[in-house]
Protein backbone atom coordinates (compact mmCIF):
# COMPACT_ATOMS: atom_id res chain seq x y z
CA UNK A 1 0.00 0.00 0.00
CA UNK A 2 0.94 3.68 -0.19
CA UNK A 3 3.76 4.54 2.24
CA UNK A 4 2.75 7.09 4.87
CA UNK A 5 6.32 8.39 4.91
CA UNK A 6 6.19 8.95 1.14
CA UNK A 7 2.86 10.72 1.46
CA UNK A 8 4.12 13.04 4.19
CA UNK A 9 7.52 13.80 2.69
CA UNK A 10 6.59 13.70 -1.00
CA UNK A 11 9.66 11.51 -1.50
CA UNK A 12 9.99 10.28 -5.06
CA UNK A 13 9.64 6.60 -5.86
CA UNK A 14 11.33 4.49 -8.58
CA UNK A 15 9.61 6.55 -11.32
CA UNK A 16 11.33 9.70 -10.10
CA UNK A 17 8.03 11.16 -8.94
CA UNK A 18 6.05 11.07 -5.71
CA UNK A 19 3.02 12.41 -3.88
CA UNK A 20 4.18 16.03 -4.21
CA UNK A 21 4.60 15.79 -8.00
CA UNK A 22 2.10 17.71 -10.12
CA UNK A 23 0.48 16.78 -13.42
CA UNK A 24 2.55 19.43 -15.20
CA UNK A 25 5.78 18.16 -13.68
CA UNK A 26 5.27 14.49 -14.62
CA UNK A 27 4.44 15.41 -18.23
CA UNK A 28 7.13 18.04 -18.74
CA UNK A 29 8.54 18.00 -22.26
CA UNK A 30 6.03 15.49 -23.64
CA UNK A 31 4.53 16.22 -27.05
CA UNK A 32 0.97 14.88 -27.26
CA UNK A 33 0.00 16.70 -30.46
CA UNK A 34 -0.53 13.36 -32.23
CA UNK A 35 -2.96 12.08 -29.60
CA UNK A 36 -6.72 12.22 -29.12
CA UNK A 37 -7.61 11.89 -25.46
CA UNK A 38 -11.12 11.24 -24.18
CA UNK A 39 -11.76 11.93 -20.51
CA UNK A 40 -14.98 11.41 -18.61
CA UNK A 41 -15.83 13.90 -15.88
CA UNK A 42 -13.40 16.43 -17.28
CA UNK A 43 -15.48 19.43 -16.25
CA UNK A 44 -14.28 19.71 -12.65
CA UNK A 45 -11.75 18.56 -10.07
CA UNK A 46 -8.86 16.35 -11.12
CA UNK A 47 -10.67 15.54 -14.36
CA UNK A 48 -10.52 19.19 -15.39
CA UNK A 49 -6.86 19.46 -14.38
CA UNK A 50 -6.10 16.32 -16.38
CA UNK A 51 -7.91 17.73 -19.41
CA UNK A 52 -6.11 21.07 -19.04
CA UNK A 53 -2.67 19.46 -18.89
CA UNK A 54 -3.44 17.17 -21.82
CA UNK A 55 -4.53 20.20 -23.88
CA UNK A 56 -1.44 22.10 -22.76
CA UNK A 57 0.63 19.32 -24.31
CA UNK A 58 -1.35 19.78 -27.55
CA UNK A 59 -3.51 16.65 -27.37
CA UNK A 60 -6.99 16.87 -28.87
CA UNK A 61 -9.13 16.57 -25.75
CA UNK A 62 -12.71 15.31 -25.69
CA UNK A 63 -14.54 15.93 -22.42
CA UNK A 64 -17.54 13.79 -21.57
CA UNK A 65 -19.68 15.46 -18.91
CA UNK A 66 -23.18 15.23 -17.48
CA UNK A 67 -23.40 18.98 -16.82
CA UNK A 68 -22.89 20.72 -20.16
CA UNK A 69 -22.83 24.19 -18.62
CA UNK A 70 -19.92 23.15 -16.40
CA UNK A 71 -18.25 21.45 -19.39
CA UNK A 72 -18.54 24.64 -21.45
CA UNK A 73 -16.95 26.65 -18.63
CA UNK A 74 -14.19 24.07 -18.38
CA UNK A 75 -13.51 24.38 -22.10
CA UNK A 76 -13.28 28.18 -21.86
CA UNK A 77 -10.92 27.88 -18.89
CA UNK A 78 -8.66 25.53 -20.83
CA UNK A 79 -8.70 27.83 -23.87
CA UNK A 80 -7.87 30.80 -21.65
CA UNK A 81 -4.87 28.93 -20.29
CA UNK A 82 -3.87 27.45 -23.66
CA UNK A 83 -5.12 29.55 -26.59
CA UNK A 84 -5.68 27.42 -29.66
CA UNK A 85 -6.14 24.23 -27.64
CA UNK A 86 -8.25 21.55 -29.28
CA UNK A 87 -11.11 20.79 -26.90
CA UNK A 88 -14.58 19.39 -27.57
CA UNK A 89 -17.33 18.63 -25.07
CA UNK A 90 -20.04 15.99 -25.36
CA UNK A 91 -22.84 15.14 -22.98
CA UNK A 92 -22.44 11.94 -20.99
CA UNK A 93 -24.39 10.54 -18.07
CA UNK A 94 -22.58 7.40 -16.96
CA UNK A 95 -25.54 6.33 -14.83
CA UNK A 96 -27.57 5.83 -18.02
CA UNK A 97 -26.62 3.15 -20.54
CA UNK A 98 -28.80 5.01 -23.04
CA UNK A 99 -26.69 8.14 -22.55
CA UNK A 100 -23.44 6.17 -22.76
CA UNK A 101 -24.49 4.68 -26.09
CA UNK A 102 -25.55 8.09 -27.41
CA UNK A 103 -22.23 9.58 -26.32
CA UNK A 104 -20.27 6.82 -28.08
CA UNK A 105 -22.27 7.45 -31.26
CA UNK A 106 -21.61 11.20 -31.00
CA UNK A 107 -17.90 10.62 -30.56
CA UNK A 108 -17.72 8.24 -33.52
CA UNK A 109 -19.57 10.82 -35.63
CA UNK A 110 -16.63 13.20 -35.09
CA UNK A 111 -14.54 10.75 -37.13
CA UNK A 112 -11.55 11.15 -34.85
CA UNK A 113 -8.93 8.61 -33.80
CA UNK A 114 -8.82 7.58 -30.14
CA UNK A 115 -5.47 7.03 -28.46
CA UNK A 116 -6.17 7.51 -24.77
CA UNK A 117 -9.34 6.81 -22.79
CA UNK A 118 -9.40 8.11 -19.22
CA UNK A 119 -12.32 6.71 -17.23
CA UNK A 120 -12.27 9.42 -14.59
CA UNK A 121 -15.81 10.44 -13.65
CA UNK A 122 -17.57 9.12 -10.59
CA UNK A 123 -19.80 9.61 -7.58
CA UNK A 124 -18.88 9.00 -3.97
CA UNK A 125 -20.68 8.06 -0.75
CA UNK A 126 -24.12 8.93 -2.11
CA UNK A 127 -27.31 7.81 -0.32
CA UNK A 128 -28.90 4.66 -1.72
CA UNK A 129 -30.45 5.25 -5.11
CA UNK A 130 -30.74 3.44 -8.39
CA UNK A 131 -29.73 4.50 -11.85
CA UNK A 132 -32.07 4.93 -14.80
CA UNK A 133 -31.43 1.25 -15.54
CA UNK A 134 -32.27 0.12 -12.01
CA UNK A 135 -28.68 -0.44 -10.80
CA UNK A 136 -27.23 0.82 -7.51
CA UNK A 137 -25.90 4.27 -8.35
CA UNK A 138 -22.24 4.05 -7.34
CA UNK A 139 -21.73 0.73 -9.12
CA UNK A 140 -23.68 1.98 -12.15
CA UNK A 141 -21.78 5.26 -12.47
CA UNK A 142 -18.27 4.39 -11.37
CA UNK A 143 -17.99 0.98 -13.00
CA UNK A 144 -20.81 -0.09 -15.28
CA UNK A 145 -21.02 3.12 -17.31
CA UNK A 146 -17.27 3.04 -17.92
CA UNK A 147 -17.37 -0.69 -18.69
CA UNK A 148 -19.95 -0.08 -21.42
CA UNK A 149 -18.23 3.04 -22.73
CA UNK A 150 -14.93 1.21 -23.04
CA UNK A 151 -16.57 -1.69 -24.86
CA UNK A 152 -18.24 0.70 -27.29
CA UNK A 153 -15.01 2.55 -28.07
CA UNK A 154 -12.42 -0.21 -27.91
CA UNK A 155 -12.69 -1.04 -31.63
CA UNK A 156 -11.93 2.60 -32.42
CA UNK A 157 -8.89 2.38 -30.15
CA UNK A 158 -7.72 -0.82 -31.83
CA UNK A 159 -8.19 0.75 -35.24
CA UNK A 160 -6.21 3.82 -34.18
CA UNK A 161 -3.37 1.76 -32.72
CA UNK A 162 -3.12 -0.32 -35.90
CA UNK A 163 -3.23 2.67 -38.23
CA UNK A 164 -0.76 4.84 -36.31
CA UNK A 165 1.51 2.33 -34.61
CA UNK A 166 1.05 4.37 -31.44
CA UNK A 167 0.21 2.46 -28.27
CA UNK A 168 -3.30 3.06 -26.99
CA UNK A 169 -3.80 3.57 -23.26
CA UNK A 170 -6.81 3.13 -21.00
CA UNK A 171 -6.65 4.56 -17.49
CA UNK A 172 -9.29 3.72 -14.87
CA UNK A 173 -9.55 6.03 -11.87
CA UNK A 174 -9.82 3.79 -8.84
CA UNK A 175 -9.03 4.53 -5.19
CA UNK A 176 -7.29 3.12 -2.15
CA UNK A 177 -10.89 2.80 -0.92
CA UNK A 178 -11.09 -0.39 -3.00
CA UNK A 179 -9.80 -2.25 0.07
CA UNK A 180 -12.97 -1.31 2.01
CA UNK A 181 -15.60 -3.28 0.14
CA UNK A 182 -18.19 -5.89 1.07
CA UNK A 183 -17.12 -9.16 2.68
CA UNK A 184 -17.30 -11.13 -0.55
CA UNK A 185 -15.83 -8.30 -2.65
CA UNK A 186 -18.67 -7.78 -5.17
CA UNK A 187 -22.37 -8.32 -4.39
CA UNK A 188 -23.04 -10.27 -7.57
CA UNK A 189 -26.31 -11.69 -6.23
CA UNK A 190 -27.41 -8.59 -4.32
CA UNK A 191 -26.03 -5.58 -6.21
CA UNK A 192 -29.26 -3.64 -5.53
CA UNK A 193 -29.89 -4.81 -1.96
CA UNK A 194 -30.95 -1.66 -0.11
CA UNK A 195 -30.85 -3.35 3.32
CA UNK A 196 -27.19 -4.27 2.96
CA UNK A 197 -26.24 -0.94 1.42
CA UNK A 198 -23.33 0.94 2.90
CA UNK A 199 -22.34 4.14 1.12
CA UNK A 200 -18.65 3.60 1.99
CA UNK A 201 -18.55 -0.13 1.09
CA UNK A 202 -20.55 0.47 -2.10
CA UNK A 203 -17.97 3.06 -3.12
CA UNK A 204 -15.16 0.64 -2.29
CA UNK A 205 -16.93 -2.05 -4.32
CA UNK A 206 -17.11 0.23 -7.36
CA UNK A 207 -13.45 1.20 -7.03
CA UNK A 208 -12.45 -2.46 -6.74
CA UNK A 209 -14.43 -3.03 -9.93
CA UNK A 210 -12.38 -0.31 -11.67
CA UNK A 211 -9.15 -2.20 -10.94
CA UNK A 212 -10.59 -5.57 -11.90
CA UNK A 213 -11.94 -4.06 -15.13
CA UNK A 214 -8.48 -2.76 -16.08
CA UNK A 215 -6.94 -6.12 -15.16
CA UNK A 216 -9.32 -8.08 -17.37
CA UNK A 217 -8.99 -5.59 -20.21
CA UNK A 218 -5.22 -5.99 -20.04
CA UNK A 219 -5.48 -9.79 -20.11
CA UNK A 220 -7.74 -9.69 -23.14
CA UNK A 221 -5.51 -7.20 -24.99
CA UNK A 222 -2.42 -9.30 -24.36
CA UNK A 223 -4.19 -12.47 -25.45
CA UNK A 224 -5.33 -10.75 -28.64
CA UNK A 225 -1.96 -9.09 -29.26
CA UNK A 226 -3.47 -5.62 -29.28
CA UNK A 227 -1.22 -2.56 -28.87
CA UNK A 228 -3.30 -1.09 -26.00
CA UNK A 229 -2.55 -1.03 -22.29
CA UNK A 230 -5.02 -0.81 -19.41
CA UNK A 231 -4.12 0.31 -15.90
CA UNK A 232 -5.81 1.66 -12.78
CA UNK A 233 -4.71 4.53 -10.56
CA UNK A 234 -5.32 5.94 -7.10
CA UNK A 235 -5.19 9.74 -7.40
CA UNK A 236 -4.82 10.36 -3.67
CA UNK A 237 -7.00 12.20 -1.18
CA UNK A 238 -8.22 15.42 -2.77
CA UNK A 239 -11.11 17.63 -1.64
CA UNK A 240 -13.17 17.74 -4.86
CA UNK A 241 -16.90 17.90 -5.70
CA UNK A 242 -16.96 14.11 -5.18
CA UNK A 243 -17.24 14.81 -1.45
CA UNK A 244 -20.52 16.70 -1.76
CA UNK A 245 -22.44 13.96 0.06
CA UNK A 246 -20.14 14.05 3.08
CA UNK A 247 -18.59 17.51 3.01
CA UNK A 248 -18.71 18.21 6.75
CA UNK A 249 -17.25 14.87 7.88
CA UNK A 250 -14.57 15.04 5.18
CA UNK A 251 -13.52 18.53 6.24
CA UNK A 252 -13.21 17.32 9.82
CA UNK A 253 -11.14 14.35 8.64
CA UNK A 254 -8.97 16.65 6.53
CA UNK A 255 -8.33 18.91 9.53
CA UNK A 256 -6.89 15.99 11.53
CA UNK A 257 -5.02 14.40 8.60
CA UNK A 258 -3.94 17.39 6.52
CA UNK A 259 -0.51 15.85 5.82
CA UNK A 260 -2.17 13.06 3.78
CA UNK A 261 -4.11 15.30 1.41
CA UNK A 262 -3.10 16.52 -2.03
CA UNK A 263 -4.08 19.55 -4.05
CA UNK A 264 -5.76 19.09 -7.43
CA UNK A 265 -2.59 19.42 -9.59
CA UNK A 266 -0.98 16.70 -7.44
CA UNK A 267 -4.14 14.60 -7.61
CA UNK A 268 -4.08 14.60 -11.41
CA UNK A 269 -0.41 13.64 -11.60
CA UNK A 270 -0.72 9.85 -11.53
CA UNK A 271 -3.43 9.85 -14.20
CA UNK A 272 -1.34 12.04 -16.50
CA UNK A 273 1.80 10.00 -15.82
CA UNK A 274 0.16 6.69 -16.69
CA UNK A 275 -1.63 8.18 -19.72
CA UNK A 276 1.32 10.03 -21.28
CA UNK A 277 4.74 9.19 -19.89
CA UNK A 278 7.12 7.24 -22.16
CA UNK A 279 8.21 5.11 -19.18
CA UNK A 280 4.72 3.58 -19.17
CA UNK A 281 5.10 2.08 -22.66
CA UNK A 282 4.06 -1.56 -22.56
CA UNK A 283 3.12 -1.47 -18.89
CA UNK A 284 -0.33 -2.95 -18.42
CA UNK A 285 -2.65 -4.53 -15.88
CA UNK A 286 -1.07 -2.61 -13.01
CA UNK A 287 -2.19 -0.28 -10.21
CA UNK A 288 -0.48 3.03 -9.50
CA UNK A 289 -0.38 5.64 -6.76
CA UNK A 290 1.90 8.68 -6.59
CA UNK A 291 3.11 7.80 -10.11
CA UNK A 292 4.54 4.48 -8.93
CA UNK A 293 3.27 0.93 -9.21
CA UNK A 294 1.94 -0.48 -5.94
CA UNK A 295 0.19 -3.70 -4.99
CA UNK A 296 -3.60 -3.49 -4.61
CA UNK A 297 -5.71 -5.74 -2.37
CA UNK A 298 -5.88 -9.50 -2.79
CA UNK A 299 -9.38 -9.15 -4.27
CA UNK A 300 -8.00 -6.71 -6.87
CA UNK A 301 -5.39 -9.29 -7.88
CA UNK A 302 -7.91 -12.11 -8.30
CA UNK A 303 -8.05 -13.05 -12.00
CA UNK A 304 -11.11 -15.25 -11.59
CA UNK A 305 -12.95 -12.42 -9.83
CA UNK A 306 -12.02 -10.10 -12.71
CA UNK A 307 -13.48 -12.53 -15.25
CA UNK A 308 -16.62 -13.03 -13.16
CA UNK A 309 -17.10 -9.25 -12.95
CA UNK A 310 -16.67 -8.96 -16.73
CA UNK A 311 -19.41 -11.52 -17.37
CA UNK A 312 -21.65 -9.97 -14.73
CA UNK A 313 -21.20 -6.49 -16.21
CA UNK A 314 -21.94 -7.75 -19.71
CA UNK A 315 -25.14 -9.33 -18.43
CA UNK A 316 -26.23 -6.06 -16.81
CA UNK A 317 -25.62 -3.85 -19.85
CA UNK A 318 -27.25 -6.36 -22.19
CA UNK A 319 -30.25 -6.57 -19.88
CA UNK A 320 -30.52 -2.77 -19.87
CA UNK A 321 -30.38 -2.72 -23.66
CA UNK A 322 -33.06 -5.40 -24.07
CA UNK A 323 -35.40 -3.63 -21.64
CA UNK A 324 -35.28 -0.52 -23.83
CA UNK A 325 -35.71 -2.38 -27.11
Amino acid sequence: MVSIISLVTGRAGPSGFGSASTAELVTEGIDASHLTVLITGGASGIGLETARVMAQHKAHVIIGARNMEAASKAKHLILKHTPGARVDVLQLDLASTRSVRAFADSFKALNLPLNVLINNAGVMFCPYQQSEDGIEMQFATNHLGHFLLTNLLVDKMKETARATGVEGRIVNLSSIAHIHTYRHAILFDDINDKKRYSDKRAYGQSKLANILHAKELSRRFQEEGVNITANAVHPGLIMTPLFRYSAISMRILKFFSSFLWKNVPQGAATTCYVALHPAMKGVTGKYFADCNEIQPSSHARDEMLARKLWDFSNKLVNSAASSKA
